[in-house]
């Protein structure tokens, strides 16, 4: 049974993608409530990493449009494609499910990272993102040569 609270958390998850692919860092960071719980799914020593500076916890909205501004200046925006593949709704809850597919730009490596993101909506504002995707794939995309190599 689908509620009005599941109807709202959507239509919340729909604008945030919409915005998120318009790639406007500061209308989407409009979403994010200030106090956000905001994780990756990485190993804690790869986080900041200057290489990836995106993949960090965040909290603020000042933070959430500096990731959009950092994964943009981190990759080719012309190769870039992201399919979402479903959007399942609980209440406050949705995990959106899909895959990104990149170009890294200081290496010129494409790279397909399988994602799910995990969302909380309140009162229309993010107030959880986490992010699980294929780190390793992201990994090797950045990596220099000599680290490439090291990489499984």
């Amino acid at each position: 049974m689908t509620t009005s609270h599941d109807l709202s958390t959507r239509a919340a998850v729909e604008e945030l993608l919409h915005r998120i692919g318009q790639g406007d860092p500061e209308r989407i960071a409009e979403l994010y409530a200030d106090g956000c719980d905001w994780r990756f799914d990485w190993p804690e020593e790869e986080h900041g990493r200057a290489d990836t500076p995106w993949i960090r916890h965040r909290s603020t909205r000042a933070d959430a449009a500096a990731h959009y501004r950092e994964l943009a200046a981190y990759h080719v925006p012309e190769r870039a494609d992201t399919r979402v593949e479903r959007i399942l709704v609980d209440g406050e809850d949705a995990v959106v499910l899909g895959v990104i597919r990149q170009t890294a730009e200081p290496t010129g490596r494409a790279y397909a990272a399988r994602f799910a993101l995990h969302l909380t909506i309140r009162t229309g504002m993010v107030v959880r993102h986490h992010v699980y995707e294929d780190s390793l794939a992201v990994a090797r995309a950045f990596a220099r040569p000599e680290a490439h190599r090291r990489l499984p």
